[in-house]
C-alpha cells in the first residue's frame, strides 16, 4: 500500500479551518457579542491562515494540481523560506492561532478545526514531509505539422492493420458479386 501524504490532508483541513474561523469572526463582530475582540482576532487569523494555506504543496509522486490563482500566493509563501516550508513551524503556528478562538462561541468551531489541522501538520512533520512549491512547467513547443498524422478511420477498438477488413469502397474490383443484384434479360 502507498505512503500517506499527511501534508495534503493538513492543507485541506487548515484551509477549511481558516474559512470557518473567518466566518465565525465575522458573525461575532457583526453580532457585537460580548468579548467581540476575540472575533476580530478570528477574522485576522482566518485571513492569514487562508493566505498561508491556499497554495498547495508539490506531492512526492509529482501528480500535483495547483489551485486556480495559486501562483501569486506561492511566491509570497516561498519568500518566507523555512518559516513556511517547515511543517513543525506550521503546526505550532496553527496551534497558537487557534487558542483565542476558544474564548468565544462564534469562533469555537474554527478553533477546533485549526487545532486538528495543527495535529495533522505535526504528523506530517514527524514523517519527514516539507512544503515544496508547485512551479509552472515550461512545456517544449512541438511543431504541430510534423506531429499530426492521419486520423483513424475506424472507431475503437481497432484491430491491427493486417487483420482489418478492407472496405469495398477502397477496393478497385470486388471479388464477390451478388447474384441477386444481377438482372436477367428474359
Amino acid at each position: 500500500m502507498g505512503k500517506i501524504e499527511w501534508a495534503m490532508w493538513a492543507n485541506e483541513q487548515a484551509l477549511a479551518a481558516g474559512l470557518i474561523y473567518l466566518t465565525g469572526g465575522i458573525v461575532g463582530v457583526a453580532g457585537q457579542f460580548r468579548d467581540w475582540h476575540f472575533a476580530a482576532f478570528g477574522i485576522a487569523a482566518g485571513v492569514f491562515v487562508c493566505a498561508l494555506e491556499y497554495p498547495r504543496s508539490k506531492r512526492a509522486k509529482g501528480t500535483s494540481v495547483e489551485r486556480t490563482g495559486q501562483h501569486c500566493f506561492t511566491v509570497v509563501v516561498k519568500a518566507f523560506g523555512p518559516l513556511t516550508r517547515n511543517y513543525y513551524v506550521r503546526a505550532v503556528l496553527h496551534a497558537a492561532l487557534c487558542v483565542p478562538g476558544g474564548f468565544m462561541l462564534a469562533t469555537v468551531l474554527g478553533c477546533v478545526c485549526l487545532a486538528i489541522s495543527s495535529l495533522i501538520y505535526l504528523s506530517a512533520a514527524i514523517h519527514g514531509e516539507h512544503w515544496e512549491p508547485i512551479l509552472p512547467r515550461k512545456e517544449p513547443t512541438k511543431n504541430v505539422g510534423e506531429s499530426m498524422k492521419q486520423p483513424p478511420q475506424n472507431p475503437p477498438p481497432r484491430p491491427p492493420p493486417e487483420v482489418r477488413r478492407k472496405r469495398t469502397d477502397d477496393l478497385e474490383a470486388a471479388a464477390y458479386s451478388n447474384p441477386m443484384s444481377v438482372t436477367s434479360n428474359e
